[in-house]
């Protein structure tokens, strides 16, 4: 069982990284080999609409993202974790997503199969107001890239009423939430 992580704060160490590396821990309890990708650390473009991947379902641009499709294609579970701006992801989580277009496009435009279907996946989130919609928006986009890569939508953690770096730690209850999390997604 391969768990992919996918931190998409550009705080390490803040509220989302420690989030994701609860259940990252969670999944390696139940024997789950995890990998995480720190996003912000990747040079990665924004789609161009070159359209490149519409002929043969590969980005035309060469950058981080030419390691990552691979990942995205072979892992078991796919963990998206992000702190909330503005109602949505961070924009280095959301050029990623993006990126995927090219696995859109063999899913839907080349009809090549995606990975096995039994992948699942998950969304962390943690936003700082209170706001009744404030995941809304993410928890869509996070739905329907995952369903572009082959990946069930299966759980969440959505966490709200947290700013402060490292505050998560003020909430045991969230972090042993999290630790579940990834200890249900890597359970067969």
């Amino acid at each position: 069982m391969r768990v992919l992580g996918i931190m998409g704060s550009p705080r390490i160490e803040g509220n989302t990284d420690l989030l994701l590396d609860e259940a990252l821990r969670g999944a390696q309890s139940q024997g789950a080999e995890v990998e995480k990708i720190i996003v912000d650390k990747l040079k990665i473009a924004p789609c161009r609409e070159y359209y490149g991947c519409l002929q043969d379902g590969n980005c035309v641009i060469r950058d981080d993202m030419d390691g990552i499709y691979p990942k995205l294609l072979n892992a078991d579970r796919v963990i998206v974790a992000s702190p909330i701006f503005f109602y949505g992801l961070t924009s280095q989580i959301k050029a990623l997503i993006d990126r995927c277009q090219a696995l859109w496009a063999r899913k839907y435009i080349l009809k090549q199969d995606p990975p096995d279907s039994g992948r699942r996946g998950a969304f962390i989130a943690v936003g700082a107001t209170g706001g009744k919609r404030l995941f809304d928006g993410s928890i869509l986009t996070v739905k329907y890239f995952f369903q572009s890569i082959g990946v069930k939508y299966a759980d969440e953690l959505l966490v709200r009423g947290v700013d402060r770096k490292g505050e998560i730690r003020e909430h045991p209850a969230e972090l042993s939430d999290a630790f579940e999390l990834g200890r249900r997604l890597a359970q067969v």
